[in-house]
C-alpha cells in the first residue's frame, strides 16, 4: 500500500578525521581525530531524545566510527551502505598534502574549472558518476519503509546529494562548483531533510532541505 506519511532524513558529515587535521587528500581508510572523537559523542548527545528508525553509514572508516559512537547513545539498528561513501578521489592523491602543487592542480582541474560532465582524470569518481550515485541514494532512501533515517557520510558526496535536492536534473558541473564553493559541509555538522512522496505524485520536487549544516559546537 502505498504510503503518504513524510519522511525525515538527517545527512551528516563524520567527524574530524586525522587525515582531515592533516590536511591530506583521502580514501577509506583513516580514523577520527581526538575532535572528531568529541564532535561524534557531541552529536550523540544532540540526538538522545530525537527518535531514529535506523542509521546508515559509509562503511569508510572515519565514517563508521562516527556512526558506532553515536550509535553507543541512540541503540538503533545500524546497516553499512556504499552510496554514501566519498568521491573516490584520483590514486595519485590519496595521502598527500591538499596544498601541494601537484594536488591543487589536478583538484582544479576537476573541481573548479569549467569542463563537461563526463571529465575524468584518471581513476577518480567524475561528476557524472558522483550525480548518479547520489540520485540512486534518493531513490533508495524515498523506498524505505522507516521514516526517521540518519545518513552518515562525506562532505563532497553530501554536498552533491544536496545540490541535487535544490537543482534536479539541470545540476551540471558548473553549477555544482558553483556550490561546493559558496557551501560549506563542516565534520559532524548536520542537515535535515524531508521527503513528502505526495507531492512526488503532484509532479513537485518532494525532497526538500530545511536545515543545512548545522554543527552547534565543537567545529
Amino acid at each position: 500500500m502505498f504510503s503518504f506519511r513524510k519522511k525525515t532524513i538527517y545527512f551528516l558529515r563524520h567527524g574530524q578525521s586525522a587525515n582531515n587535521a592533516s590536511n591530506l587528500r583521502q580514501g577509506p581508510t583513516g580514523k577520527l581525530s581526538e575532535k572528531g572523537l568529541e564532535q561524534a559523542r557531541f552529536v550523540s548527545e544532540r540526538f538522545k531524545d530525537t527518535p531514529i528508525d535506523v542509521i546508515l553509514v559509509s562503511p569508510y572508516e572515519r565514517s563508521k566510527e562516527t556512526g558506532l559512537i553515536i550509535n553507543e547513545t541512540l541503540k538503533k539498528p545500524l546497516e553499512y551502505s556504499d552510496l554514501l561513501i566519498e568521491r573516490k578521489n584520483p590514486s595519485e592523491i590519496v595521502g598527500k598534502d591538499a596544498d601541494s602543487p601537484e594536488v591543487k592542480k589536478i583538484m582544479d582541474l576537476i573541481d573548479r574549472t569549467f569542463h563537461d560532465n563526463s571529465l575524468r582524470y584518471s581513476d577518480e569518481e567524475n561528476f557524472q558518476d558522483l550525480k548518479n550515485r547520489a540520485i540512486k541514494l534518493l531513490n533508495m532512501l524515498a523506498k524505505r519503509k522507516e521514516k526517521r533515517i540518519m545518513c552518515i557520510s562525506h562532505r563532497i558526496f553530501l554536498k552533491m546529494v544536496l545540490s541535487y535536492i535544490e537543482e534536479g536534473e539541470k545540476l551540471d558541473s558548473h553549477r555544482f562548483a558553483e556550490l561546493d564553493l559558496l557551501n560549506s559541509m563542516n565534520n559532524a555538522a548536520i542537515t535535515v531533510c524531508t521527503y513528502n512522496p505526495l507531492d512526488k505524485l503532484l509532479g513537485k520536487n518532494p525532497w526538500k532541505i530545511l536545515v543545512f549544516n548545522d554543527y552547534g559546537r565543537i567545529f
